[in-house]
């Protein structure tokens, strides 16, 4: 029996097939048989079964098949559908060349428990729909981001824990250096690695799931932290997969978890994040500026070319101890968490571990937040973050409609995408568009 001859796609859906899901993709530039091999292999890079792709589809389980055998023609919406579905571009099907899915791939092999978690499995396709889109719009617009700043440290191999803390820490005060960065507190750190080359992104994982990274060929880097955490977490989120890009690069794709904290991967980019955002001398500095820190003796020596003079002096210990209003000061000055400080603090020796419990129990019982007010501090701004995000992603699209790159029902589905279908274009603001042409 002779194969299904390929037949041809209209230039209008090979550029632009996502603006018009329910046109037919059964005139496509590549044989059925082949576009089904490429379903068939998206399908199972997400570890998803026939039954389930014809759940999400409608259809009955034989009808994917033979969708996947090239003995059934796969509709516009049908495709559109299975690549939201795939975490893919409907034209990653049609392309002459087929890519497998790297990133994906990588995540799945790294994080098997992931293709269980349907939570999980929906806020990754949403991921990876923000980031693909900006891509998109972005090559539209003729705006492609050069190739990636920030370097690849090649890193020995983590032994140990000591050497995943000295690693993580030595590179975050190497790229301080490169970046420019003083020794206070960061800037905006998504600011940071969107000057770098990386896209940033909010995404409500499940609470467990603290940010990912994706690391393509094609679509290049990206990272994504919780939006459902506050946004002092989401700081230390960025940080901590910041530190994935510089050393992790060959892995592709990985995503950080609360469970998976004793991976020597995760303690090299936890140490890295903590050094990255309270750099030791600073905390040290912003300490001694309390009067505080001070060990309970300290000795010299003064020597005059002949004998040497002893010289100790000593101070009450309760006078150099940290308490919680100075963890609230440093917490605000470095724009972390409380327990994020407290946990630095303990590693460079200036609170004892008995000291951290005690304050970060203090913490849980909201003192810490009873006491920012009193101080003169405001909380901080946790929609900001979110909002820039959301801001840049539909300023993009805004742009992209005004030139005609994308049409209005793509722009709004764009704009559902960003804003989790929590904000509506004004149509008035849509139609002067047209009024100035």
């Amino acid at each position: 029996m002779a194969e299904s001859p390929a037949a041809t796609v209209t230039e209008a859906t090979r550029t632009r097939p996502e603006d018009d899901p329910s046109q037919s993709a059964s005139a496509v530039t590549v044989a059925p048989v082949e576009l089904g091999r490429r379903l068939r292999q998206a399908r199972k890079s997400w570890k998803l079964t026939q039954a389930d792709a014809a759940e999400a589809l409608g259809v009955s389980r034989s009808a994917v098949s033979e969708m996947e055998t090239g003995r059934r023609g796969v509709s516009g919406l049908e495709l559109h559908r299975l690549a939201h579905l795939y975490g893919r571009d409907m034209a990653d099907f049609l392309e002459a060349e087929f890519d497998q899915g790297g990133a994906i791939v990588a995540l799945f092999r790294q994080h098997s428990n992931l293709a269980f978690d349907g939570c999980a499995l929906e806020a990754l396709r949403r991921c990876i729909a923000l980031g693909r889109e900006a891509v998109n719009l972005e090559r539209r617009l003729g705006r492609s981001r050069a190739s990636i700043k920030a370097p690849a440290y090649s890193g020995s191999p983590l032994g140990s824990r000591w050497a995943a803390v000295e690693e993580g820490s030595a590179v975050a005060v190497a790229e301080r250096q490169r970046l420019g960065l003083e020794g206070g507190p960061l800037p905006d750190v998504a600011s940071i690695l969107e000057s770098q080359g990386v896209r940033t992104a909010l995404v409500d994982f499940p609470n467990g799931v603290s940010g990912l990274v994706l690391m393509d060929r094609r679509n290049g880097f990206l990272v994504a932290a919780n939006g459902s955490h506050d946004g002092l977490r989401r700081r230390f989120s960025f940080a901590h997969e910041y530190a994935h890009i510089l050393f992790d690069r060959r892995a592709e794709g990985l995503v950080s978890l609360a469970d998976a904290r004793d991976d020597l991967r995760e303690v090299r980019a936890n140490a890295f994040a903590a050094a990255f955002l309270m750099p030791d001398s600073a905390v040290r500095s912003f300490v001694a500026g309390l009067a505080k820190g001070r060990p309970s003796r300290m000795q010299a020596v003064v020597y005059d070319g002949d004998e040497a003079l002893p010289v100790t002096v000593r101070s009450n210990r309760q006078s150099q101890r940290l308490h919680l209003h100075d963890i609230v000061l440093l917490a605000h000055h470095f724009v972390v968490s409380c327990p994020a400080i407290l946990y630095r603090l303990r590693s460079l020796g200036l609170v004892t571990e008995s000291e951290r419990s005690v304050m970060a129990d203090q913490h849980k019982r909201g003192l810490s937040r009873e006491l920012r007010p009193l101080l003169g501090l405001v909380d901080p701004n946790d929609t900001g973050e979110r909002n820039r995000f959301q801001g840049r992603f539909v300023n993009l699209a805004l742009e992209a409609f005004r030139r005609e790159a994308i049409t209005r029902r793509k722009l709004e589905e764009l704009v559902r995408l960003a804003s989790k279908g929590m904000a509506e274009i004004p149509s008035a603001y849509l139609n002067s568009f047209q009024e100035q042409e």
